[in-house]
């Protein structure tokens, strides 16, 4: 497991997107590298700062989240899920979003920690497999 897992990543909950890239981007110097705009509008979207990355999306107001979520980019997050749950952790059942697989868990004081994997699977696909 200890070689599966290559980087975290923090992942900000926006409600303004332009404003965000125009402070990461113009401001700081980070570089977006990967989005996903539907409909020609940027709602999520991967920014590299020097060997840092961080990730953005819109959200409504009233969904941003205190705190942060940490994203850490893995080999394969289905290996992942499959671990966290024999285990005896409880893991979201991996589906696909903005081409990464993601599950995932909460620690004790209900921080997320997403685990994510490349994949050319249909976006929004959930995952099927099960425990064996």
């Amino acid at each position: 497991m200890q070689g599966n897992v290559k980087q975290a990543v923090p992942f900000f909950h926006v409600t303004d997107m332009e404003r965000a890239l125009r402070f990461y981007c113009d401001g700081l110097g980070a570089v977006r590298t990967k989005e996903w705009a539907p409909e020609g509008r940027i709602r999520w979207c991967w920014l590299e700062l020097g060997e840092a990355a961080l990730m953005l999306q819109t959200c409504l107001p009233e969904r941003v989240q205190a705190g942060a979520t940490v994203c850490f980019q893995c080999s394969d997050a289905l290996a992942l899920y499959h671990a966290f749950l024999e285990r005896g952790v409880e893991a979201t059942r991996p589906f696909v979003g903005n081409g990464l697989w993601v599950t995932t868990v909460t620690d004790p004081d209900g921080y997320r920690l997403e685990f994510e994997s490349p994949t050319d699977v249909e976006e929004e696909t959930v995952y099927g497999g099960s425990v064996e």
